[in-house]
């Protein structure tokens, strides 16, 4: 078998396995029957005691597991760790950092090598691999160990956290769980909330059903036996339609498919499960993923395929499982954390209105648009925790710190106190901004800049108006889209739109054509591409699809009748002839509107800037189009190349990376060259200290979120716009985007406007 094959099955079989021993024994088992070697063992670094563990071993002493540990300067484990690269070594015994540990049985083994285990930059545990000949692994071997290594160090964290979850402590008599659990994210938005988890799970997914307590146990049982009885009957369906049309042979296999439900297969492990205490669709899952785990582990080809037909009928059962318990209602508390494995803006709209406090996302970033959104909404959200075990946190109680992107399972009452404190003086702050509501946003000096905001969510609208926007600057049509099982009608984007217009109306409200692609999909029109965010997406896709581009203007068009206060954005433009086209659309729906009697206006088109190529011709643009809006959350993206929706590189996308300050400058000087009105709705513009740099850089407007569009208008009224111009001179002169993150928050400081900034978190220094 191919070094390659053997990876890609040490890792299946590791990421299926159902809690952290299992996945250190299975993996030590594999390496070392893959590298023919006599010995394999890992060593985890533990936090509480900054020592490594022994935590599993082939070859070595089994009961010395969990009992032998190394300080971090101990032996050449602990060299390892320190160096973080590995160490090769033809006799260990005559390495100055040799330790020998008494009972571990490591006497006659010579070769060693030692790779590191390392996740997000954080050193997890040592890999070793150990044989009693005296000899350097070669470099194959070395590479093998290395490449595994990395490749399970996210599923050995992911265990880890996991297993963190389940562990108990003594209080008196009775085990409780382990208080104050902390899970590292990504901040998205900003808040603190204090609420219960609730779990989004995808429909017919087996990996995302959370683990949950069955609370009738027969009521389950029922509920399985009929699922499963459906898909029975599904079976023999297909098996009779189809039995003309196969052969024997193949028509063979829905009788082992049938087999496999008898009730002394399969199914007699899941009820077994659910006498256990496990719910139906918990006790499939694990049912099912084990002989998955079993069959994929398999050398004969066929049988290792059979595991694809187990998950298959598997994810079968659970369509019907679900499909025939859905009409029970779920019961969300009141301050409902929705946790999710991946957040999507259709998630949203799960929670009742009212009752969503807060969001928790395994995967993706700060800057997706599911974390727009809740920003939009005001609703603390952390991203990418990717040590979180949310299958095991239904109910859990929870800490969300969007500040600081943590969050704090089973937090215990200090810590609750503590967090609460962060709420009442958030609190005391945002009713102190209300006041500002009907103040316009106009510097000390006397400068007058407006605000307006970005919306999507029908909500959103209400809210925009209580904060005191002057306007809408994006309005995101593709969110009604995003929460439909098909592509509305005109008449019913007309209502969604006229909703919007007449509620802003006079005030200029900015629609933005359909932008969907990237991580903004729509279920019943899904595109699949190896890289999304330089694909098919925006006015891509509008322009190859006129007859979905046509229905939306000619519903925005027919919305805006009598009100006038209509801007049409296109998003996503990289050429003129992107724009020429799409204004030729928009030209003839609005003479074929005015041919059957509608009595509208031509509305202002606009472009927004969010890609490179765009910056370089916005003079260009300026002069085919009425106004010009720049979206700095893609182009952030697309000028430092970092992902926005991808964890592992959050840490580098940087609205205040010199580049792009640079690029937002040089749009709007070439924007005014052609006496252009310049608007930007990117989250630089939601941050105070942002909105005073792009105020001095010239922006005619800036569009932000409905929650922070007070804290913005504060920091402008407090503030000279000759102090805002001194302060982009200073920032233009550093050359790293912490150092401008920095300064920004330091001049805030000095400007009066410290409560603008992240409070103190609980165990903070000051």
């Amino acid at each position: 078998m191919s070094i390659l094959k053997v990876l890609r099955q040490i890792v299946q079989d590791v990421s299926t396995a159902p809690d952290l021993n299992a996945v250190l024994s299975i993996t030590v088992g594999r390496v070392q029957k893959a590298m023919q070697t006599e010995v394999c063992s890992v060593f985890l670094h533990n936090p509480d005691t900054d020592r490594y563990e022994l935590c599993a071993t082939q070859g070595l002493n089994n009961e010395a597991v969990g009992k032998v540990s190394l300080s971090v300067d101990e032996g050449i484990v602990g060299l390892v760790a320190k160096r973080a690269e590995p160490i090769n070594l033809e006799d260990a015994f005559q390495h100055p950092a040799f330790h020998y540990i008494d009972g571990v049985g490591e006497d006659l083994f010579h070769a060693f090598l030692g790779v590191p285990i390392m996740h997000q930059r954080r050193m997890l545990g040592v890999m070793v691999v150990q044989q009693k000949e005296k000899r350097r692994f070669d470099e194959s071997e070395e590479a093998f160990l290395v490449t595994l290594s990395a490749q399970l160090a996210g599923i050995i964290a992911h265990a880890r956290a996991t297993g963190a979850m389940d562990a108990r402590v003594m209080e008196g008599a009775q085990p409780v769980a382990r208080k104050d659990l902390r899970y590292d994210g990504v901040p998205a938005a900003s808040g603190v909330v204090i609420g219960e988890i609730v779990v989004a799970a995808i429909p017919a997914d087996l990996d995302s059903v959370v683990d949950k307590d069955a609370q009738n146990l027969d009521q389950e049982k029922a509920d399985l036996a009929s699922a499963i009885e459906s898909v029975r009957r599904d079976i023999r369906d297909v098996a009779e339609n189809l039995a003309g049309r196969i052969s024997k042979d193949e028509n063979a296999l829905f009788d082992v498919y049938l087999r496999m439900l008898d009730d002394d297969a399969l199914p007699s492990e899941m009820y077994a499960k659910i006498e256990q205490g496990q719910w139906a669709q918990g006790a499939l899952r694990e049912v099912i993923m084990e002989h998955v785990r079993t069959f994929a582990a398999m050398d004969d080809p066929y049988l290792s395929e059979r595991s694809t037909d187990i998950k298959d009928l598997g994810k079968r059962i659970l369509q019907h499982l679900q499909e025939d318990t859905c009409d029970r209602q779920i019961v969300y508390p009141q301050n409902a954390v929705l946790l999710a494995d991946e957040l999507t803006p259709a998630m949203l709209g799960l929670v009742p209105e009212g009752q969503l406090s807060g969001l928790i996302s395994v995967t993706g970033s700060g800057n997706s648009h599911a974390a727009i959104l809740a920003r939009s909404m005001g609703i603390p959200t952390v991203m990418g925790a990717v040590d979180l075990p949310y299958r095991r946190l239904q109910g859990e109680r929870v800490i969300v710190d969007g500040y600081s992107g943590r969050v704090y399972i089973n937090p215990s009452t200090e810590l609750i106190q503590a967090f609460s404190r962060v709420v009442i003086d958030e609190q005391i702050v945002a009713d102190e901004l209300k006041e500002l509501r009907d103040s316009p946003a106009i510097t000390k000096d006397g400068y007058r800049l407006p605000l307006w905001v970005n919306t999507g969510l029908a909500a959103d609208v209400s809210r925009s108006l209580q904060q005191g926007a002057e306007g809408i600057g994006l309005y995101r049509t593709e969110i009604p889209f995003m929460i439909r099982d098909s592509f509305p009608s005109e008449q019913e984007q007309f209502d969604s739109y006229r909703k919007q217009l007449e509620a802003f109306a006079p005030r200029p409200v900015t629609m933005r054509t359909l932008d969907i692609g990237g991580d903004k999909a729509l279920p019943y029109f899904p595109i699949e591409e190896e890289n999304p965010s330089l694909g098919w997406r925006g006015i891509r896709i509008t322009l190859d699809h006129p007859e979905i581009f046509m229905v939306q203007v000619r519903a925005m068009l027919r919305a805006s009748e009598g009100l006038d206060n209509l801007r049409i954005m296109l998003p996503m433009v990289t050429s003129v002839s992107e724009v020429e086209e799409a204004r030729r659309q928009i030209d003839r729906a609005y003479e074929e509107l005015i041919e059957e009697g509608y009595a509208i206006k031509k509305p202002p088109v606009g472009v927004m800037i969010e890609v490179p190529a765009a910056v370089y011709q916005t003079r260009r643009f300026a002069r085919l189009v009425d106004f010009i809006s720049v979206g700095s959350n893609d182009l952030t993206q697309y000028l430092l190349a970092v992902d926005r929706n991808n964890p592992r590189v959050a840490s580098l996308y940087a609205s205040y990376h010199p580049a792009v300050l640079k690029a937002l400058e040089f749009i709007v000087r070439e924007a005014h060259k052609e006496r252009k009105h310049v608007s930007i709705c990117g989250e630089i513009a939601a941050d105070p200290g942002g909105a005073l740099i792009l105020m001095a850089m010239g922006y005619d407007v800036l569009s932000v979120n409905a929650n922070n569009l007070p804290k913005v208008k504060y920091a402008i009224r407090n503030v000279s716009f000759t102090r805002a111009r001194q302060l982009l001179l200073s920032v233009r002169g550093l050359h790293d985007a912490e150092e401008i993150h920095q300064e920004l928050r330091q001049s805030l400081k000095a400007f009066g406007l410290a409560r603008l900034t992240r409070p103190m978190m609980p165990g903070q220094q000051a």
